[in-house]
């Protein structure tokens, strides 16, 4: 969530700012609330502070006025806290200066490409077409045992996933590696980690992800949700922490299984596994000091964009306009892969910058060298996830109906092709 300083005294802009993103927040309402509770709180002490003194004085009559009194005020502050909370968490994040405006995807922004789709001199087949024949794609069988939206991924495409995320982990754990790739940036390696896909409900409406929430699996019995990503675990690593300057960066690489319902989705990609409820992803999460969160960005880009380049899949890096983003995103940037059977880029990574927004809701801070706290900055985006190896089939697919391996995956498969 915004600081509430922030938004008494930028009104105009924040009104204006939340209504680019999709958002008609009543935001005079929300400084009423908040006026009238900080005016309540004051109130609630002055009377505290009196019980305390007729207390020493042991005049029972007027302490038990008093205590009415401050029920009576407590009983409403509580009330107004509510509220409060309530309307500062309908106010999403700020969109950075160079954040595109716009509504939808229409208005999203290409800023770069990188390689030119290659012209075959055959009929391209999509992955699904090549998943089947090759064996090593099924959704017949898994709509049987789990239904549509599902799929098995099979025999040396198992092992291609495997080799996507060894050959991400050992760059992102290697300090040299991370240098020569990304100088001019931090090079401090990031941590793995395997996370809970399970989370509280009130965990993740501190990290601003529950709505909406017919995307997400709920648990009912145990009162948990299933992670759409494992952002959703690890972002909370630090919930209710104050962390020490010193040890920023703090970079975190996780590995989970992610589930969504697809609710908004009807009608898209009802075919193959390109948008499914079930996926296996490698995610990023990062805390950085204020300043350093914007440049913690640009570096995660730059770590995105080296991986795709060593695949040799063409791509495009993609400004997210202000009405396509997340409540909490202030700046996404997407890379979008070329699929050759499509013809068009489709998205297979996402950067996004969360300033101190979730932070905020997690109190998670940072203890300044002078000796003062403050909230940290949050970034996450995709290292790979299943959406890669459907670029790569298609890109690598050859006129026998075969697929090639990347060569900078080959020393993690032990062999250089799908045969056909």
């Amino acid at each position: 969530m915004l600081d509430i300083k922030f938004i008494r005294q930028n009104p105009k802009l924040v009104r204006e700012k939340s209504k680019q993103k999709g958002y008609d927040v009543d935001v005079e309402k929300l400084i009423k609330v908040d006026e009238e509770r900080r005016k309540l709180i004051e109130e609630v002490d002055q009377i505290r502070s009196k019980r305390k003194k007729i207390a020493e004085q042991r005049d029972e009559k007027k302490g038990q006025e008093l205590k009415k009194e401050l029920k009576d005020k407590e009983d409403k502050l509580e009330k107004l806290q509510e509220e409060f909370y309530f309307l500062i968490r309908e106010v999403p994040n700020m969109p950075l200066d160079d954040v595109p405006i716009g509504k939808d995807e229409s208005d999203n922004k290409s800023i770069k490409k990188w390689g030119k789709p290659k012209k075959y001199d055959f009929k391209v087949k999509d992955y699904h077409d090549l998943g089947e024949d090759l064996k090593i794609i099924d959704t017949q069988t898994a709509s049987k045992v789990a239904g549509s939206r599902f799929g098995y991924i099979k025999g040396e495409l198992v092992q291609l996933e495997f080799a996507l995320n060894q050959f991400a982990l050992d760059l992102l754990t290697n300090e040299e590696e991370i240098r020569r790739i990304a100088s001019g940036y931090n090079a401090k390696p990031f941590i793995p980690v395997i996370p809970p896909v399970m989370v509280k409900p009130q965990v993740l409406d501190q990290m601003a992800r529950l709505e909406p929430k017919e995307e997400r699996y709920y648990l009912e019995k145990d009162n948990l949700y299933l992670i759409g990503s494992a952002e959703h675990a690890l972002g909370p690593i630090h919930i209710n922490e104050t962390l020490d300057e010193k040890d920023f960066p703090i970079r975190y690489v996780g590995f989970s299984a992610s589930f969504r319902r697809e609710a908004g989705s009807y009608g898209k990609d009802t075919r193959g596994i390109f948008r499914v409820h079930q996926f296996d992803k490698l995610e990023i999460e990062s805390f950085t000091l204020p300043q350093d969160s914007v440049k913690e960005q640009d570096f995660i880009v730059k770590i995105q964009e080296y991986l795709m380049q060593a695949l040799g899949i063409p791509y495009q890096i993609v400004l997210i306009c202000t009405g396509d983003m997340g409540a909490p995103d202030a700046r996404q940037i997407d890379i979008e892969a070329w699929f050759p059977a499509q013809g068009k880029y489709r998205e297979t990574h996402t950067a996004d910058l969360m300033t101190d927004y979730q932070a905020r809701r997690l109190n998670t801070k940072v203890k300044r060298k002078n000796g003062a706290s403050e909230f940290v900055h949050m970034n996450d985006a995709t290292v790979f996830a299943q959406r890669t190896l459907l670029a790569i089939m298609e890109n690598y697919q050859q006129k026998d109906g075969s697929i090639l391996v990347p060569k900078a995956l080959q020393k993690y498969t032990n062999f250089t092709k799908i045969p056909a």
